[in-house]
Formats: C-alpha cells, structure tokens, sequence
C-alpha cells in the first residue's frame, strides 16, 4: 500500500533524451577576463559552477546508475541512458572549459577537487536512496536556472557572443531535456516524499553555501576584486540579475510541494524552439557536432 500523502509511480512519458557528442574547441585568448558581460563576480560565481559541474554530473551518473536494474519500465530506462549519456559529455565539455578558466587565472581545479572529495565522503557515508534524493533536488536547481537561461533575453545577454554562451545554451538545452528522470526514478524505487523534500532542503543549503563560499575564495586570486569601486558596482548588480529574480525563486520553492513533478513547469514548447535553434538544420552549434 501507498502511505499518507505519497504518490505511487506513474507510466512514464516518452521524452527526448537524446546524447549529442559536442566537442566545443577552446582557443586561448577567447575570453576577456570577466567574461560575463565584463562583471566581476558573476564570472566568478560561473567559473565556481562550472568547476563544479563535472564532479557534480559523476555524482548524479553514479546516483541514478545504482537504481538501473530496479527500472522496468522499459521508456524510463530509456531516459536513464539518455540522462548518463548528457551527463558525461556536460562533465567533459566543462572540464575543457575549466582548464582555460584556470590557465585566465581562475582556481577551478581547487573547487573542482573540493566538490570531488565531498561528493565521495557522501558516497561513502549515506545511503543511496539519500544520494538520489540530492541528485533529484540538484537537478531542479540545474533545470530551473537552465530553463531561466532559454526564457530570458537579459540572461542570454550577459554572455554576449562568447564560447561560454554556446557551451551554456547547450547545456541547458539538455538539463531541461532531463529534468524529470532523476526524479522518476526516485519515485520508482520507493522514495518518500518526506525524504525528498527533506533531502531538497539539505543540498539548497550545501549548494548555497557552497557558491557563495567558492565565489568569494576565487574572487580574493583576482587583483580587480581589491578595487572598491568596481566590486561595489558588481555586487549592486546582483540585485538585478535574471538568475534572481522573483520567478526563479518561484520556481526553486516549487519542489518542496507535496505532490511536485518537474512537468509541473511544462517545457516543450522551449524544447521545441531550442532544440530547433541549436540543433536544427540551420541550428547554430551544428558545427560543434561530432
């Protein structure tokens, strides 16, 4: 029987979650040094999640890997491969990304080793189904701001024309391509409600920690961050920035619903328009496949 409250599995939807091989090339001296939009610590909080994101997209492969032989269900299995498939090449892709946002004088490969032994203590010490419900939470955060990026012209422009613009737009492409299939499988193997809006809580607040800590610790390697004036000016703009506005708060705070699906926030229609727009015939990072 189904306690109080809980929902039990659903047929899954069929859902693209299609692999593209992209290797974007990375030529030194393509980036000016804050290359978002010339601000200070937006392209440091970027740079800390960038560094982030391949240890972080290991966890998530190994988190939903564990359940992959308790999914019967033969269109979500699907979706799982399609989920590993993304999250490798969005860890490789960022990881070449990385070592140019090292060698311009950012400390990605520190965070990138922090995230890494964190991630492994919690691999050692929590359970799995723990391990799924962070990666579930973790997933509507990457899947909110990625469906932020696809909506919002301000957003797009911060990153004016650069690789990093590319690399993201592809990026979220995927991540709200996926979004639901961590979640689906939490469902399947029995997650609770109650552990997944428990274990939602505990990673926003690690996450936040985490960004705003990582942040500042690169922001001290950069002599443009000793000047008053000009980090004055950059942490004014925060209050403007479309990755905080009102409607991505909104949006976080949805999955700690009783009841909340990721299709809650249906995404087909940008999907569609994205996919089109990168990938169709025409699509402007065609080139980038391989």
């Amino acid at each position: 029987m189904t306690a109080a409250g809980e929902h039990p599995p659903q047929p899954v939807p069929q859902r693209d979650v299609r692999v593209r091989r992209v290797r974007f090339a990375h030529p030194d001296g393509a980036l000016r040094h804050h290359y978002v939009d010339g601000d200070l610590v937006t392209s440091h909080a970027i740079a800390v999640l960038s560094a982030t994101f391949p240890p972080g997209e290991d966890f998530f492969v190994r988190a939903v890997g564990r359940y992959r032989d308790q999914i019967t269900d033969p269109e979500l299995a699907a979706q799982v491969r399609g989920f590993i498939g993304q999250e490798v090449v969005h860890g490789r892709e960022h990881d070449h990304l990385n070592r140019v946002l090292q060698r311009m004088g950012y400390p990605t490969a520190l965070t990138h080793r922090f995230i890494e032994r964190v991630l492994a203590l919690f691999d050692r010490r929590l359970p799995p189904r723990v391990l799924l419900g962070f990666t579930a939470g973790l997933e509507h955060y990457t899947a909110t701001i990625a469906e932020r990026l696809l909506t919002s012209p301000e957003a797009q422009a911060l990153l004016g024309d650069t690789q990093v613009r590319e690399i993201l737009l592809w990026h979220a492409l995927e991540e709200s391509e996926h979004k639901a299939v961590a979640f689906d499988v939490y469902r399947t193997v029995g997650g609770s409600e109650h552990m997944r809006i428990w274990t939602m809580r505990v990673i926003s607040t690690l996450l936040i920690l985490h960004v705003i800590t990582g942040t500042a610790l690169s922001m001290l390697t950069d002599r443009a961050a000793y000047n008053p004036v000009r980090l004055a000016r950059s942490l004014a703009r925060l209050r403007r920035s479309p990755f905080l506005a009102r409607e991505v708060v909104h949006h976080l705070r949805a999955y700690n619903r009783r009841g909340f699906h990721p299709d809650d926030f249906d995404s087909a229609e940008l999907l569609a328009r994205w996919q089109a727009e990168l990938f169709g015939p025409q699509g402007t990072l065609t080139g980038y496949l391989k």
